[in-house]
């Protein structure tokens, strides 16, 4: 049977964590939905709900981390990919929004929402990102990164031939699927009145791709942060591939609007 998890004993466990709590905050994200708190709230309860989903993320381990390593805490994988997806997830929103908002055709409403921070130059500027989208962005790109890890991880151990030629393709299927699945959980009739796509076929069809561009950048870096507990990363290792991971994405998604234009 594949390996599913690390062979480094500090990442394996994280990554178990990682993969428990990702229904919890699916779950919470749900029940706003559902029950319309979400537009019902306002700026302060939105970003304490938004704090709160991203904070068990790198809190959760730091309280396990006596009890599953033995590992200094600025040497913690816990630590080191918390500090990655807060650096990616931050140009996520700050800047690469404003590709989706002109681009891809994104529109958020939420009036209730008063506290915003996007780029200042980049983008039409018609529209603003609220910065509970900072906080939730954490939470959903943890789950994608871990969930790509186990599934990059058990690819490459049935060692297939041209291995090397397959690895960039299953890191665009899985970072695909997950563009489409967000995509399509994300811009349903429950949210249509605070989130939605103004071409919802041609966002699912071209779109996605577009988004997996962000995964396709970041996956295969994520995925060899402290891989082997032979080869671990420093803080400014890690930070440094967080970095180029969204240096990536940024002429990723600039070179696919030259293909695709607005949708």
């Amino acid at each position: 049977m594949s390996r599913v998890f690390s062979s480094n004993p500090d990442k394996a466990w994280v990554e178990k964590v990682f993969l428990l709590y990702s229904p919890v905050w699916m779950l919470s994200m749900a029940v706003m939905v559902l029950t319309g708190w979400g537009e019902q709230w306002g700026d302060t309860a939105m970003l304490a709900h938004a704090v709160l989903t991203a904070v068990p993320i790198l809190v959760l381990p730091m309280l396990l981390a006596g009890r599953f390593s033995e590992r200094p805490w600025r040497d913690s994988y816990w630590l080191k990919v918390n500090l990655y997806l807060g650096l990616f997830s931050f140009f996520g929103n700050y800047f690469g929004s404003e590709y989706f908002f002109d681009v891809l055709g994104m529109v958020y409403v939420y009036p209730n929402v008063t506290t915003n921070l996007d780029a200042a130059l980049l983008g039409s500027g018609e529209q603003q990102v609220p910065l509970i989208m900072y906080f939730y962005t954490h939470a959903f790109f943890m789950t994608y990164h871990a969930t790509a890890n186990i599934a990059l991880r058990v690819l490459g151990n049935l060692r297939l031939p041209a291995m090397g030629l397959l690895f960039p393709v299953f890191v665009f299927v899985i970072g695909y699927l997950w563009a489409w699945i967000e995509t399509k959980a994300m811009a349903n009739p429950l949210m249509a009145s605070s989130f939605y796509y103004r071409d919802m076929e041609a966002m699912l069809a071209y779109g996605s791709a577009i988004y997996a561009t962000y995964f396709i950048a970041s996956f295969p870096i994520y995925y060899f942060v402290d891989e082997t507990p032979a080869r671990r990363w420093s803080l400014t290792q890690t930070a440094a591939g967080a970095l180029a991971a969204s240096m990536l994405t940024f002429y990723l998604l600039d070179f696919a609007t030259h293909w695709v234009g607005a949708l």
